[in-house]
């Protein structure tokens, strides 16, 4: 008797063969993958290290002004900030619908939620509308990375995602040459081009409450309470919120 061959059927090798492209497309996806972050991680090196080299320059420079005022018998007086950073102190009672709408518009929706805004003669008027239910002030280069590093989640397909990784950095503002969160740091302090996007992309902060609380929220900062523009005082109160 001659041998009983085993006939595949057709589906079962239409399947092999599918399941076989997969998995070198998926191959060839982890290896150019792979190829693409080591290319990344040097441009990140180097671009970490540029940013690094500007921010001491910056201090610096700052430290050398002050120094040659001094000695002229004045004093510095350092340029107008171009980036403030808003917490919102007072929750939903007693609103009027116009600050409410406001405060929807600066995304600051729920009490001790922070973001990032540039300074210019819309968002000073929006602010002076909305001072007595936030605080703000211009942050520093620490506050902006402790905040960015700590508690900052993008927006990838409408959806909040923690920035664990560049790669998710990549995805969001890739296009706009923002490829690290380092860069997002960057585009950020300096209100670089791009400021619009990187500031949307970021998830408004949500703070925790003040380590020690508020002294007097009805207040303004300058009449001892907690509301409305308190300059540099606002990177204190960002410590004890982060």
């Amino acid at each position: 008797m001659g041998e009983v061959k085993t006939v595949i059927p057709e589906s079962v090798l239409k399947k092999r063969k599918r399941e076989e492209e997969w998995a070198l497309a998926k191959k060839q996806d982890l290896d150019a993958a792979k190829i693409k972050n080591k290319e990344n991680r040097k441009v990140i090196f180097k671009r970490a290290k540029l940013y690094a080299e500007e921010y001491a320059n910056k201090e610096r420079e700052l430290i050398q002004l002050k120094r040659e005022a001094k000695l002229k018998g004045g004093f510095y007086v350092e340029p107008e900030a171009k980036l403030l950073f808003i917490i919102r102190i007072r929750g939903i009672n007693a609103i009027d619908p116009k600050t409410k709408k406001i405060l929807q518009l600066l995304r600051l929706r729920q009490i001790f939620n922070g973001v990032f805004l540039k300074v210019n003669k819309a968002t000073v008027n929006m602010l002076r509308r909305v001072e007595p239910y936030v605080t703000y002030g211009y942050p520093n280069l620490k506050s902006v990375k402790e905040l960015i590093y700590k508690r900052g989640f993008g927006k990838l397909n409408f959806q909040r995602t923690a920035l664990t990784d560049n790669s998710i950095v990549e995805k969001g503002l890739g296009k706009f040459g923002i490829i690290c969160v380092e860069d997002l740091i960057h585009e950020i302090m300096a209100v670089g081009p791009h400021f619009k996007e990187a500031n949307n992309f970021l998830w408004p902060f949500q703070l925790k409450a003040p380590l020690g609380g508020l002294k007097k929220k009805r207040n303004h900062y300058v009449e001892g309470g907690d509301a409305g523009n308190r300059e540099n005082y606002i990177n204190e109160l960002i410590r004890r919120m982060n």
